[in-house]
């Protein structure tokens, strides 16, 4: 019943994107409750991307097949990726070349229009303003299937350093069936070393291949892709390359940016330290669950195959009390590393949890020597459970485990459901270094090299960032302690600025025990850009700390007030803040026609399960009972994510809960039709910039809550009113697009579109 709850009130929150190619239909056989004009079903979809230099050449691979008895015929519309300037275009269809016309934005724009009139659906209205490419496709016979091959070359921009590719992947919405096979691959070539390389839309893979040449993988089954796949890099001959995006959406308020730092793939200068690590494994007999120790051996047993020669090394098994292998540090010499790969394997699970006295024999591991205090000193700390043996309070253990390692970094990995949560977080944060949760269905094996694999090879440490520049003033930074750099990874940092124009950003950091600096040029936006996701990733990692200072310290009006309005504004929707929105405007007594959850608040049982899920984040406050068990570690993924995630995907499935409700959302949207499932999952969506609320078969602007003295107008849906709205506010066509009853805010006036 939990998970259906959760698949109930997590928000899917993703921006209208523009698109790939889809077929429409003419005449088609209707889908419940899907689009009328694309009633085919899409069997897979694939994209390879080779960028050479600034040279981009897409290929899709496609099918299309035909559910219906009907035989029936159609047009392929391929809407061109936005600001793409297409060098050569081939269509294959079947194994035919066909000749596609291009048609101007004006021409599309007519195209789209006509088909709203006749179908009486504006999805398509997004695509106003693009150019794109038709080509007709004769026939579909019925439970038959048709092949599309598209190739197309474009040049892409750079601006301040940094290069943005962007494959539309919307229009697989429109696919009548979820789609069993979604792929995109990017491989990134470049003739100078590349830095940066970052996905900000989807959790997707990037892999270093030296130092010019990066793939970027993402995989999807079962899905339905709605939002743009986006990728930026930058490629500098500096040793730590520092880009700055910035956009300032509301004039008269501050300004959003993110900032990105990487040393690469290949460290030129800069040279990856040679690092002393501590691995600490929890072998209480509560390990011997599930697998639990004999996955976490195996994790040990690649960590300690991939140390380098000149690191050092040991490990610290604990139960009862704690053991460790060596007496002090030790380089990985072939029969060093075979002494602890027999130690691991000969380790039995018994007796309790002693974690005090483990972390502080780990922690005496620290040698003084000069050598030592150039090393970065890294402990990695797996358990299964709360400390039982030896001091068992949270605040005493944090304090202990800070005071001795305050160069040290604590990456923490919570085994099952039972580890008190709040202590492996705050040590974590405190150090510096992260905390992960596994499941007991999920692989320790694969989280933890996984894990490994990235942090093997520092290159800064103790990070600072410092803004110049007339007028500028940088606040509200996330995360406010800055982790360390390694190699091939990328710092991402998003805050609010105040002021525009020109600036400098110097990074300051330790490498080998001394002082560097590396400093960059930047310019922070006067006005708005296409950067629409900074805003969105700032607020969903604010709002993430603010949940969990309620969940570490208690609530707060402030705190509280302060949670709703972002969330309400960028549609950051998770069962915690569902429940606090809906509190906010029934105290409020906002009218119920403007209220953002209007079904919710109805559905009794619903309601109360979110009222539940942040009562549980209060009662983590005020007990350290409550801080274990599997609410507890949900809790803090949650959290986590919201406070660290990458991608917007992460922020738009409410940190991590798409995990627990995967089962369950799939079963639910494989009836026929996009729109056929009403769910809270499919309510909210942020287009443009601005968050929307469905409640029954209306989308709300949550902007007009908060501007005054709106005047208000109804114009019917397709008729040409409708269509000079349009025309005379081109940029509303996204909002628009987003169905047949809209209440939405443009300058001064509340529009309410209405299909009757």
């Amino acid at each position: 019943m939990k998970r259906v709850l959760l698949a109930l009130l997590v928000a899917l929150v993703a921006r209208i994107a523009l698109a790939d190619g889809l077929i429409i239909v003419e005449n088609p056989e209707r889908v419940p409750g899907h689009f009328p004009f694309a009633p085919l079903e899409v069997t897979y979809h694939h994209v390879d991307v080779e960028i050479d230099d600034r040279v981009a050449v897409t290929s899709v691979d496609q099918e299309f097949r035909n559910p219906g008895s009907v035989r029936t015929e159609g047009t392929y519309l391929f809407p061109l990726p936005p600001g793409a300037h297409i060098e050569k275009f081939s269509m294959d269809i079947n194994g035919t070349q066909a000749d596609a016309e291009l048609l101007p934005a004006d021409k599309a724009r007519s195209i789209y229009e006509d088909i709203v009139r006749k179908m009486r659906d504006p999805a398509l209205l997004e695509y106003t303003g693009r150019d794109a490419f038709k080509v007709r496709i004769f026939p579909i016979e019925p439970h038959g299937t048709k092949h599309i091959k598209i190739r197309y070359t474009q040049i892409l921009k750079e601006d301040a350093g940094l290069t943005e590719y962007t494959y539309p992947l919307g229009t697989e919405k429109f696919s009548s069936r979820l789609i069993p096979d979604v792929s995109v691959k990017v491989t990134i070539k470049s003739p100078e070393a590349l830095k940066s390389v970052y996905c900000p839309t989807h959790n997707a893979e990037v892999k270093r291949h030296g130092k010019n040449e990066a793939v970027v993988g993402y995989e999807e089954r079962d899905g339905r892709p709605d939002t743009d796949f986006k990728i930026l890099f930058s490629h500098e001959k500096s040793d730590v390359g520092i880009k700055l995006l910035s956009t300032h959406p509301q004039e008269g308020e501050d300004g959003y940016f993110m900032l990105m730092a990487s040393p690469g793939a290949e460290l030129g200068d800069v040279k990856a330290a040679a690092k002393d690590i501590v691995f600490v494994l929890d072998t209480s007999g509560s390990m011997a669950d599930h697998d639990k120790l004999s996955q976490a051996k195996k994790a040990l047993d690649f960590c300690l195959a991939n140390l380098k020669d000149d690191d050092r090394f040991n490990i610290v098994r604990f139960s009862t009390e704690a053991e460790p292998l060596f007496k002090e540090l030790e380089h990985p010499t072939k029969d060093r590393v075979t002494s602890a790969t027999d130690f691991v394997k000969g380790l039995k699970p018994t007796g309790g949890t002693a974690i005090d006295d483990a972390l502080a024999t780990a922690l005496k591991c620290r040698q003084s020597d000069d050598d030592s205090k150039k090393r970065p000193f890294i402990l990695v700390f797996l358990t299964d459970g709360a400390p039982t043996v030896g001091a068992t309070d949270e605040d005493q253990i944090v304090k202990r485990a800070t005071d001795r390692a305050s160069d040290v970094r604590i990456f923490c990995f919570g085994i099952g459901n039972d580890v008190n949560t709040h202590l492996l977080d705050r040590i974590a944060d405190a150090t510096r270094a992260a905390s992960q949760y596994v499941l007991p269905d999920e692989d320790i094996e694969l989280k933890v090299s996984s894990f490994y694999d990235k942090v093997k090879e520092p290159v800064l440490t103790d990070v600072k960032l410092t803004f110049g520049g007339d007028g500028i003033r940088a606040t509200q930074l996330y995360p406010s302690s800055l982790p360390d750099l390694f190699k091939g990874e990328t710092l991402l940092v998003f805050g609010r600025y105040r002021g525009d124009g020109a600036a400098s950003v110097k990074l300051s950091a330790t490498r080998d025990g001394k002082p560097v600096d590396f400093a960059e040029d930047v310019h922070f936006a006067s006005k708005e850009t296409t950067d629409d996701f900074i805003p969105k990733m700032w607020a969903t990692r604010r709002v993430g700390w603010l949940l969990d200072e309620i969940r570490q310290h208690g609530e707060s009006g402030e705190v509280k007030d302060e949670i709703v309005k972002l969330s309400r504004q960028y549609g950051i929707v998770t069962p915690y803040t569902a429940y606090l929105i809906m509190e906010d405007e029934q105290r409020r007594n906002v009218p119920e026609l403007s209220r953002t959850f209007k079904e919710l608040e109805g559905d009794a049982f619903a309601r109360q399960r979110s009222h539940e899920f942040y009562d549980s984040t209060l009662d983590e406050a005020k007990a350290q009972s409550a801080r274990h068990g599997p609410q507890a570690v949900a809790n803090a993924q949650n959290y986590g994510q919201l406070k660290y995630g990458a991608d917007a995907h992460a922020a738009q499935v409410s940190g991590g809960l798409e995990k627990n409700v995967a089962g369950i959302a799939s079963a639910a949207t494989t009836q026929p039709g996009y729109r056929a499932t009403q769910n809270y999952t499919q309510q909210v969506k942020v287009v443009n910039g601005r968050a929307f609320y469905q409640n029954a078969d209306t989308w709300s602007d949550s902007t007009q809550q908060v501007k005054k003295d709106l005047k208000q107008k109804t114009v019917r849906f397709n008729t040409d009113e409708y269509f000079a709205l349009l025309r005379d506010h081109p940029s509303a066509a996204q909002w628009l697009a987003l169905g047949n009853n809209v209440d939405v805010v443009i300058d001064d006036t509340l529009y309410s579109i209405r299909d009757n």
